[in-house]
């Protein structure tokens, strides 16, 4: 996990429309980027449903939301449309964004370690500072434990 404090670490990735999205895109406003593992999956789904209902609070809070994980573009564009989410899905096929966002690393399931993409959400201030981590993520809480966390 990346500190609080740091400055993040700048990207350019394909939106879900193949359009270009870069970090300083969102200098002024808040970001939070929540990285999920895979596309369509019922905890990824659960997730963004959480941002997406809360969309018009984070909105409000001049907070934007980015979702980043290593599937396609095509994917991420599936994902979306099936969703309605009215926030960029950011495609990573490659992970070095992911992984320099500390959102890669050891996972183990049914006993078996595996590396994957893990839940791992940053809220980034308007100046690209990191303000905030939240490595413990509840997929069904998660957009609720943010705003929680924050003053609002």
């Amino acid at each position: 996990m990346i500190d609080i404090g740091k400055k993040a670490p700048n990207f350019i990735l394909k939106n879900q429309n193949g359009e270009d999205v870069e970090l300083k895109d969102f200098l002024g406003s808040k970001v939070l980027i929540w990285f999920f593992p895979k596309a369509n999956t019922g905890g990824c789904t659960r997730e963004g449903v959480g941002f997406k209902d809360d969309f018009n609070i984070f909105k409000k809070n001049n907070i934007k939301i980015i979702g980043v994980s290593k599937d396609s573009i095509k994917a991420q564009q599936n994902f979306c449309n099936k969703n309605d989410f009215p926030y960029d899905l950011l495609a990573n096929p490659e992970l070095d964004m992911i992984k320099s966002y500390e959102a890669w690393g050891l996972k183990k399931m049914y006993g078996k370690e595996y590396e994957g993409i893990l839940r791992i959400s940053y809220l980034i201030d308007e100046k690209g500072i990191i303000i905030r981590a939240f490595p413990k993520v509840k997929t069904a809480t998660h957009s609720k434990d943010v705003l929680q966390s924050i003053d609002l």
